[in-house]
């Protein structure tokens, strides 16, 4: 590769104890089409845009002994090292559609100091899905 060359931002791959239940889940919780589930239903993905949003089991033969096993936090108040955002224009009514279809409530959306509404729930594996508006909207 050469130096200059800028990487395209292609996939997120979130691990989950059920890949369709989960393809399923953030479907209907946040708005997104199902792009693909795998026959095997161990790879799915989202219409999320350029970056696909794409979900394989927790533990896997291949991915396990080149990288290790994945970690999930031990309680409640621990959050896994990364969390997901999807943008809204309307904060409200994604937080309120999002917990109606199974997101676990953390915390309803709040105006921050810095222009952005931001709301916290948590998916059907406990991992934090932030939900908040641009801080600048585009135009």
């Amino acid at each position: 590769m050469a130096r200059n060359e800028k990487a395209e931002f292609g996939y997120v791959v979130v691990y989950v104890k059920d890949v369709a239940e989960s393809v399923a889940f953030y479907a209907k919780a946040f708005g997104y089409a199902v792009r693909r589930l795998d026959e095997s239903n161990r790879w799915g993905e989202l219409e999320t845009g350029k970056t696909t949003m794409a979900f394989t089991p927790i533990h896997q033969h291949e991915t396990d002994d080149l990288t290790g096993a994945v970690h999930k936090p031990g309680s409640s108040g621990e959050r896994p090292a990364m969390e997901v955002c999807f943008v809204y224009s309307d904060v409200d009514a994604a937080y309120k559609c999002a917990v109606e279809n199974g997101a676990v409530a953390v915390s309803p959306p709040v105006l921050k100091e810095w222009g952005q509404k931001v709301a916290y729930v948590r998916d059907i594996d406990g991992n934090i899905v932030r939900m908040a508006s641009h801080v600048n909207p585009p135009k």
